[in-house]
């Protein structure tokens, strides 16, 4: 099977768990989430989150890696795989967060309140969580990886699942960067920074006061436009000079 395909398989399987694991996470973890209720993570609707589907692509490539090491002790050369795997994770975490910021705007997550955060995007703590998520897939997954791979080009059936979710990922990605569009709007004309995670409860909460339905896939879905919820947190939102 050829690489393009691997990573494509590998994308789509990572962009699904890092999801669970982020439901799971703001369910229960989360101190952003007092109400312990469950929250749609992430930028897109659909229940996938492309940046774990960069980061298992990433974890392949680096642990494919590991034979061509010139460290001989095995264990430190494992060390350094895990760090190696938390850094390239990290910069994509900051690549990822700052171009939002400085494009739309808008901060998808904000770890302002961690310590040693730069620019909210990333953070020592969130670093390690990376390099433990490293082991764990070098350890319980990556072994396994080629046996799954070599099922997959056997099995067309499971090759057009992948290329479904790809089509419906796409769509997805078109509708999320028309809202990112209406926030950035709103940001440049009262020059703030829209927390989009604050705004999506913002609105959960005024559905929760009204006894209304708020959607779990589609928080942003009201008989009211995004733009009015903005102006009822405006004198909250961040301002522009404290990026």
């Amino acid at each position: 099977m050829n690489l393009f395909l691997i990573l494509a398989f590998l994308f789509f399987i990572g962009s699904v768990t890092g999801w669970v694991l982020e439901l799971f996470f703001r369910r229960f973890v989360s101190t952003a989430n007092p109400e312990r209720r469950w929250i749609n993570p992430g930028f897109c609707v659909g229940p996938y989150i492309p940046l774990y589907g960069f980061g298992l692509c990433l974890m392949y490539l680096i642990a494919s890696l590991e034979g061509v090491s010139v460290i001989e002790n095995i264990y430190l050369n494992r060390l350094v795989l895990f760090a190696v795997m938390a850094i390239c994770m990290t910069v994509i975490e900051y690549i990822a967060g700052i171009l939002i910021l400085k494009i739309s705007n808008v901060r998808l997550w904000d770890y302002s309140d961690r310590w040693g955060n730069i620019n909210g995007i990333i953070c020592p703590m969130f670093s390690a969580i990376w390099a433990l998520l490293g082991a764990v897939y070098y350890f319980l997954i990556h072994p396994y990886i080629l046996n799954a791979l070599d099922w997959l080009s056997r099995n067309l059936a499971f090759s057009f699942v992948v290329g479904m979710f790809f089509g419906v990922f796409i769509i997805d990605v078109t509708y999320s960067a028309r809202l990112l569009g209406r926030l950035k709007s709103f940001a440049e004309e009262y020059e703030v920074v829209v927390r989009y995670e604050h705004l999506k409860a913002h609105i959960r909460s005024i559905h929760d006061a009204n006894m209304s339905k708020s959607h779990f896939f589609f928080p942003f879905k009201s008989d009211r436009p995004v733009d009015s919820y903005l102006r009822d947190i405006r004198h909250r939102l961040e301002k522009k000079y404290r990026k």
